[in-house]
């Protein structure tokens, strides 16, 4: 088998010096850094400082690994995560391209069509078996054998099975893809499904959002290519990392919520204020996502600083999960949630009570004070 240059022998080719492959070194590990477990809120390379170790690690796996292959399918989909993913800024997809990974598939952005599209991926599925990334976009259907969705004349779950068996591993994007999404929504016509749903013999990982974040798939990419793994990840097999705290947790409108201010309509005064938008439907509470610290646009923004309450877009069944306006008096009694959404009711619960119990005792201990003159 023909040794396969490295990526640091290619940027070598290509006129890339020692000097700036070592500024690419550190700025892949501030990359691989950007998840916060601490409600620090980060928007880009120049606010942080990766480890010396993470760095050596990086620049180890650049002058001794080859560019990652990667083969991108989408079935039941809108290709809004392939819109997002294009628009990734930590790293640009267009660093991704050039310095990390072969995209050998990937059907909206790839210039062949038709046979000559197919015929690259097959052979790209030959020369790389067992060593490539599958990145699936969109739900699969297996009813009817699959009819409702074809490629290339070719039901999806026969291409999905087809393209995993070689894989190393495989990266679900979005909430379609991940857990059914919209095509799964009742009455589900095409009965979609999440790709772990059919493919049960491969490591999965899911990166639901509707659409999901560019920089957690980007990040997600690097992290394989920099410790040949996937990420540590939760019962639902989303990374840790991004999807280990509710959007609540890191809200910049929580401190309205525990003050007990909220926006009762959208043309409300509260609402003018940027008060909570827990009760016109916020799904932040049970919601776990790194919208609130990475948000979009290099840290610009995220729906619910924009003034729309969260979805619930990267939770399982968001579709139908009650409504998306509906008031929220006992929001947390969702059982497409599982033991996440459990979880993070009780602990929802117990927060608001004890910050009810906190603010009586601060009116307590004022009124005390007024009487007796201090």
């Amino acid at each position: 088998m023909t040794k396969r240059e490295t990526i640091q022998e290619r940027l070598s080719r290509q006129g890339v010096g020692r000097r700036e492959f070592f500024k690419l070194s550190s700025a892949l590990a501030a990359f691989l850094s950007l998840p916060v477990r601490d409600g620090t809120r980060v928007l880009g390379v120049d606010t942080i400082t990766p480890r010396p170790s993470l760095v050596r690690q990086v620049r180890h796996a650049l002058e001794t690994k080859p560019r990652v292959p990667l083969i991108w399918l989408e079935f039941q989909d809108c290709a809004g995560c392939t819109e997002s993913i294009s628009r990734s800024l930590s790293p640009t997809l267009t660093d991704l391209v050039l310095n990390t990974i072969d995209i050998e598939y990937q059907e909206t952005l790839m210039a062949a069509a038709g046979t000559q599209a197919e015929a690259a991926k097959q052979a790209a599925m030959d020369k790389y078996a067992g060593q490539y990334l599958l990145v699936v976009e969109g739900s699969v259907t297996t009813k009817d054998g699959g009819v409702y969705c074809t490629v290339a004349g070719k039901a999806n779950d026969a291409l999905l099975k087809e393209a995993a068996q070689g894989a190393a591993a495989i990266i679900a994007v979005g909430n379609c893809a991940s857990f059914g999404g919209i095509p799964a929504a009742a009455p589900a016509p095409t009965q979609g499904l999440g790709v772990d749903q059919v493919i049960t013999d491969k490591p999965v990982i899911n990166l639901p959002g509707c659409p999901g974040i560019p920089e957690v798939y980007t990040n997600t990419v690097v992290h394989y290519l920099v410790f040949g793994a996937l990420p540590e990840l939760d019962e639902l097999n989303r990374p840790k990392s991004f999807y280990g705290v509710t959007i609540h947790d890191r809200c910049l409108r929580r401190p309205f919520y525990e003050a007990g201010k909220f926006a009762g309509s959208f043309d409300d005064e509260g609402y003018r204020k940027g008060y909570c938008l827990y009760k016109l439907g916020c799904k932040g509470p049970t919601t776990y996502n790194a919208c609130a610290s990475i948000r979009w646009m290099n840290g610009l923004s995220f729906p619910i600083q924009s003034g729309h309450p969260c979805l619930g877009c990267s939770q399982p069944g968001f579709w139908d999960g009650g409504g998306f306006y509906q008031g929220q008096s006992a929001p947390l009694e969702r059982p497409d949630l599982l033991a996440i959404g459990a979880a993070a009711g009780s602990g929802l619960a117990l927060g608001a009570a004890a910050a009810a119990a906190n603010r009586a005792q601060k009116r307590r201990a004022r009124t005390e004070r007024n009487e007796s003159g201090g």
